[in-house]
């Protein structure tokens, strides 16, 4: 979710377009923020093993990925995957878990300090 929305966000900064093919940068960047973030919340909510944790996102997305290809590979046999080579998607799923782990580890340390500060 945080991911679209910084698309979005971006779309209406007016630095992306939303009919022209987007720039690599800007889907890496939106990709790490959005497991930044979502590690942020599992480290919130497991105060124990925030890189273990981490790391379970990023293996989960590793599962979800196989999972969904798998489903249109059996049930749309002409759909071939061929937007990212080998090595870019190792990259991506190795960025992925390093940014999950990074939250994870902050959001477990903000939490050990007495959580995050609201101010009335």
């Amino acid at each position: 979710a945080v991911t679209c929305a910084v698309f979005f966000v971006l779309t209406a900064l007016q630095l992306i377009a939303p009919s022209v093919t987007l720039p690599a940068g800007w889907a890496v960047l939106a990709v790490a923020i959005g497991f930044y973030v979502g590690g942020l919340f599992t480290g919130f909510k497991s105060l124990d093993a925030p890189i273990l944790h981490g790391m379970a996102v990023g293996i989960f997305t590793l599962v979800a990925w196989f999972v969904l290809n798998l489903i249109v590979v059996l049930a749309f046999p002409a759909v071939g995957w061929a937007a990212l080579t080998p090595a870019t998607t190792a990259g991506l799923l190795l960025l992925q878990m390093a940014m999950a782990v990074a939250g994870a580890w902050t959001g477990h340390v903000i939490e050990r300090r007495g959580g995050p500060k609201v101010i009335d």
